[in-house]
């Protein structure tokens, strides 16, 4: 199914400030909220698609790749996160945006419906993010990469199996929330009766107290570790770009969702070429002779050695395009760019007597007189069509 624009989902525009995003998707989450819309799906996908718009609309870097590449640059497959591809359940939108409304406990919208909400389920408890940079050639980002790194982090302790209690089983039902993870309150006001809920506080919204904990990781659930993660690095990536792999980050205490691990770019800077977007520029020196007689030539590409031609009366800062023989952009998404090749013509630094000599008399030949034409415009109106 194709996927609406996230800005159309929010009802906003594209230069939309952050607290205008935030302001659109509570009005959406609340007109859509299942608990106001019981059993009725559509609603609930509608809940969460304007949650999967936030997520995105809301995160600098995220936004960023999703303005310049569209839903391309956020695909399945590539390694971007997202509520589409991340499958979180309704639990995870409510843990997840549960301080964009200011309620208490698990579902953020008990305040708004009376306190009768279904969803006040137990606090889920979620691991923190990590952030490693990973290094690339322009032949690895020119392809797409597979990249085994070794990470340290926290993970799951494997003697109690993440849940922090002595043999995995060592705690009891918490008596002050009666194992819900929340307190409901009831206060009176002029206007009524009012019915809050908050997380419990006795046991932080987990529903259980651990009665003996587990000596290797002190009750936490989660022991410092490492874990070797195969990433696949779609073909495109740039300088910069970050990408996540979500529950790759640390375990989450006490079992939960674990956090994400963020992989931001970084470009080594290759022998021959230097990246101008998807393009490829190529520096390639002639000889004076070459560029009046005209010559073949072999040059570098991404792909390979490929030959070009050069015409007779070439001039020197000419611009050479292979077309296609650039890099691709994130999944496809533009298509490939180009090899741009600038004509250098190189000029000797030392000459011999017989050389001088000939070079004099050549120079007072009328041909070897500059006589620039329409063709030959400068340097700055070339490179001005190339890249309009």
């Amino acid at each position: 199914m194709t996927k609406r624009d996230y800005y159309e989902i929010l009802e906003v525009s594209k230069d939309a400030s952050p607290e205008e995003l935030k302001k659109a998707y509570r009005k959406q989450a609340i007109r859509f909220h299942p608990d106001k819309n019981p059993g009725n799906k559509e609603a609930e996908e509608k809940f969460k698609e304007a949650a999967e718009a936030y997520e995105i609309l809301s995160d600098p870097n995220k936004r960023q790749r999703y303005d310049q590449f569209g839903h391309a640059g956020l695909g399945n497959n590539s390694g971007f996160s997202g509520f589409g591809g991340g499958g979180m359940t309704m639990e995870d939108i409510f843990q997840h945006f549960g301080d964009i409304f200011g309620g208490g406990g698990n579902d953020p919208f008990s305040s708004f419906f009376g306190g009768g909400s279904s969803r006040k389920g137990r606090t889920v408890n979620r691991g923190s993010n990590l952030r490693v940079k990973v290094k690339l050639t322009l032949e690895e980002i020119a392809s797409g990469v597979e990249k085994k790194i070794k990470v340290n982090k926290y993970i799951a302790c494997s003697t109690c199996n993440g849940t922090g209690a002595k043999g995995g089983s060592s705690y009891s039902t918490c008596d002050t929330c009666k194992g819900s993870g929340h307190v409901t309150r009831v206060t009176s006001t002029f206007l009524g009766q009012m019915q809050t809920t908050t997380t419990c506080p006795n046991c932080g919204g987990e529903g259980k107290i651990i009665t003996d904990k587990c000596s290797d990781c002190a009750g936490n659930g989660i022991v410092k570790g490492e874990e070797v993660i195969a990433i696949r690095i779609p073909a495109g990536v740039a300088e910069g770009m970050q990408l996540s792999i979500s529950g790759k980050g640390n375990a989450a205490a006490r079992g939960g969702v674990d956090g994400d691990l963020l992989i931001q770019i970084e470009e080594l800077r290759h022998e021959y070429f230097e990246r101008d977007g998807n393009n490829l520029l190529y520096e390639h020196y002639i000889t004076f002779s070459d560029a009046a007689l005209g010559a073949t030539a072999e040059v570098p590409t991404i792909e390979g050695k490929v030959k070009i031609k050069i015409e007779p009366g070439t001039q020197s800062g000419k611009t050479l395009r292979l077309r296609g023989k650039g890099l691709p952009g994130v999944n496809g998404y533009e298509g490939k760019g180009d090899m741009l090749i600038n004509i250098q013509i190189w000029t000797p630094k030392s000459l011999t007597k017989e050389e001088k000599a000939l070079l004099e008399k050549l120079g007072k030949s009328q041909n070897f007189q500059p006589a620039p034409g329409s063709r030959d415009r400068n340097f700055f109106s070339r490179m001005k069509d190339y890249f309009e």
